[in-house]
């Protein structure tokens, strides 16, 4: 039984008379919602990515298109065939000359059996001989693609590494080794070349982008490449003054000098102690909020020095 397979511009859903621009954007929406990257051990889908390749590598070479149109799925048998028999002595297909004024048009006609069968199986190994006609192959770059790619807050500080498992068009895995670089903000771009989708024709393939989220964290806020930070504080320390520690994303502590009357709320900024800037171009800056801490389970002794405190700044 002969193969049957599906119109070209029916497997992109575009009709036959699509502009190239058409056809383009027809495959690239296509490609990706069937790529297998995204849909892994998808066989059908898989099937289906192939399809769309195939078709998009005959309708956008204008040749291999206009070819196609009169010859349908064995365009390039059809082509062959041809020469081969006017290399033969041959006035066309089975011995029949071109009728005045035109060619023959072959609409979808399966050559695969029967006496067109013999034909061209004669007929191809002379073709082969004399040189038959081979379509050229349209070179077209492989697609661009992305992944996101979740980070910790400290990861984004330090820099860090991911192993990522890409799929081949051909159903095979592979796995890279991705640098995520120090300073690297949300929505960031960390570009793989040459690991995107497939080039078509010897053209490069595309490039795979990891994007990046950077997960909340519970401790620091950022903005930019600046961090904020809550400090809580002992009400007698912002009165009297002394010293607090101030956490980084580094896990170590810095030592902050805290002023006598210090009002709670009052931000301090630690000059360059904030996120790398992408690309090693110096820090941010961090800036530490100061939070009073009130004093609970008071003992007598200190409830009668808060209400001398009062009675000395005038209340009752």
């Amino acid at each position: 039984m002969p193969t049957t397979k599906q119109d070209y511009y029916a497997v992109l859903g575009v009709s036959r008379n699509a502009t190239e621009k058409e056809i383009r954007q027809a495959y690239r929406r296509l490609a990706r919602k069937y790529h297998p990257d995204l849909n892994p051990g998808d066989k059908t889908a898989e099937a289906r990515f192939k399809e769309i390749g195939e078709a998009y590598e005959v309708l956008s070479d204008p040749e291999k298109r206009k070819k196609y149109d009169r010859y349908g799925h064995n365009w390039q048998q059809a082509e062959a065939a041809e020469a081969a028999a006017r290399s033969a002595g041959f006035g066309g297909f089975g011995g029949f000359g071109y009728p005045p004024g035109g060619r023959v048009r072959v609409e979808q006609v399966d050559f695969d059996e029967g006496i067109f069968g013999d034909l061209f199986g004669e007929l191809f190994g002379r073709a082969g001989r004399v040189g038959g006609a081979r379509g050229r192959t349209r070179a077209v770059p492989g697609q661009d693609y992305e992944q996101p790619v979740e980070i910790t807050l400290e990861e984004a500080f330090n820099g860090t590494q991911r192993l990522i498992q890409v799929q081949s068009p051909d159903g095979t895995t592979r796995r890279l080794e991705a640098r995520i670089p120090p300073g690297v903000t949300e929505g960031s771009r960390i570009r793989l070349a040459g690991e995107g989708g497939p080039g078509i024709g010897g053209a490069p393939n595309g490039d795979l982008y990891l994007v990046v989220h950077v997960l909340p964290h519970s401790t620091f806020e950022r903005k930019g490449d600046d961090l904020y930070v809550t400090v809580p504080v002992p009400l007698h320390v912002l009165m009297l003054g002394g010293e607090v520690e101030v956490p980084t994303p580094k896990g170590t502590r810095l030592a902050l000098r805290i002023p006598a009357e210090t009002q709670n709320g009052r931000t301090f900024r630690l000059a360059g102690q904030g996120m790398p800037r992408l690309g090693g171009s110096g820090r941010g800056d961090l800036y530490a909020t100061v939070s009073a801490v009130l004093p609970t389970g008071l003992s007598e002794r200190e409830r009668e020095l808060f209400r001398e405190l009062a009675r000395l700044r005038g209340g009752r």
